[in-house]
C-alpha cells in the first residue's frame, strides 16, 4: 500500500511551516516553566498556554501532511480552535483581566509574542483554502495524463 504523496512546501507553506513549529517549541517551553514552577499561581493561564502548545504541535504536523485529506481536516481543526482561542482568551484578558493573574500565549491577543498568535490563524486558513488537497491531487493527475 503506498503512502499518499506529500506537497512540496514552498514558498509561504514552508514559512507557516516554521513558524508553526518555533510558537510549538516556545508555547510548549513557557508551559512547562509555568506548569513546574508556578502552577498554583494562575492555574488557568498556565492551563491555556499548554493547551496552546499542543495545538500548535497539531497544527505544525497538520500542516506538514495536509496533502491527505485526513490531515487537511486536523489542520483546519487545530487552525479554527487556534483563532477560537486567540479571539476568545485575547477579549476575555481585556474584558475580565483578574482571570488572568498572569498572561498565557493567547492572553491579550498574545502580545507577549508580538502578536503572532493573532495573525497566524488567519495566515494558515488562508494557505488551506488555496492548497485543498484533492485540487493538487487532480492537478497532479493531469499532469501525468498530458504527458
Amino acid at each position: 500500500m503506498s503512502t499518499p504523496p506529500r506537497p512540496r512546501m514552498t514558498g509561504i507553506g514552508r514559512v507557516l511551516v516554521i513558524v508553526y513549529a518555533i510558537m510549538a517549541l516556545a508555547a510548549t517551553g513557557r508551559s512547562f516553566v509555568q506548569i513546574v514552577q508556578r502552577f498554583d499561581e494562575a492555574p488557568l493561564a498556565y492551563t491555556l498556554s499548554a493547551v496552546s502548545a499542543v495545538v500548535y504541535i497539531v497544527a505544525t504536523l497538520a500542516l506538514v501532511f495536509a496533502g491527505s485529506k485526513g490531515w487537511y481536516i486536523v489542520a483546519w481543526v487545530a487552525i479554527g480552535f487556534e483563532l477560537v482561542g486567540v479571539l476568545v482568551v485575547g477579549t476575555l484578558s481585556l474584558a475580565v483581566p483578574e482571570l488572568f493573574a498572569h498572561d498565557s500565549v493567547w492572553s491579550w491577543f498574545g502580545r507577549g509574542y508580538v502578536f503572532i498568535p493573532l495573525v497566524l490563524p488567519f495566515l494558515g486558513l488562508w494557505w488551506l483554502i488555496t492548497h485543498r488537497p484533492s485540487s493538487r491531487l487532480a492537478s497532479t493527475e493531469q499532469a501525468a495524463v498530458a504527458s
